[in-house]
């Protein structure tokens, strides 16, 4: 199975998006945890935001998973054929 550059660049920004909402609660505390609720905000907003930080991780976390499926769907080890109930395209009934 051959995929070209746009279809696994496509299926890394899945990977990486996926991933985002996975780490983004991670460390955070919120307003009412660090005792610093600012007026007129939200007593559950976060008290910093680390957008860079939150990237970071997200991009290396995603890199890592992206590899495992790059690596299991290029060397063989299984196919989409193996997946139970994944449609058959190449099957004419």
């Amino acid at each position: 199975m051959i995929f070209s550059f746009v279809s696994w660049l496509a299926v890394y920004f899945v990977v990486w998006w996926t991933t985002l909402f996975v780490v983004l609660p991670f460390g955070v505390r919120s307003q009412s945890e660090a005792g610093e609720i600012t007026p007129g905000t939200e007593p559950g907003a976060p008290t910093v935001t680390r957008v860079a930080r939150i990237a970071i991780i997200t991009t290396i976390v995603a890199t890592i998973v992206f590899g495992v499926v790059y690596v299991s769907l290029t060397q063989t080890m299984f196919t989409l054929d193996d997946i139970p109930l994944f449609p058959r395209f190449d099957r004419v009934s």
